[in-house]
């Protein structure tokens, strides 16, 4: 991506850029778009992901947020996804929408529709 456009995505939403081998057989073929389309999922890289999930500020006074003195606007709080930038991802190809960002084709993933994402780095275990 470049730098002159900034993409925000929104809430629990993934940006990924769909696996290009796909449409195309071991023999370097391109399937037509009816064979693909009978497809239920798809692969791709995650390129982007949004905040996640917005949670409910915590409070510790007692009054409702109209009853109390101090009316500052803090920012939101967000539980963070699984999903992170770089992990490759199957997704059920029904929810994805696909979007155009400096002439490439790139889909927006709900984090809900994310079946499985496969990441280089090891987890360390205790």
């Amino acid at each position: 991506m470049s730098d002159a456009k900034k993409i925000i995505l929104i809430g629990d939403r993934v940006l990924i850029d769909p696996n290009p081998a796909e449409r195309q057989t071991s023999a370097g073929l391109y399937l037509p778009p009816n064979v693909t389309e009978k497809e239920k999922v798809q692969t791709g890289y995650v390129v982007q992901t949004g905040p996640g999930y917005q949670i409910p500020h915590s409070s510790i006074e007692e009054k409702p947020p109209w009853e109390q003195e101090n009316h500052e606007v803090s920012s939101p709080q967000y539980l963070p996804l699984q999903a992170e930038e770089g992990d490759y991802a199957v997704f059920l190809k029904k929810a994805a929408i696909d979007v155009r960002v400096d002439d490439k084709d790139l889909l927006i993933v709900p984090h809900s529709a994310l079946l499985l994402l496969q990441r280089d780095t090891l987890i360390e275990e205790d």
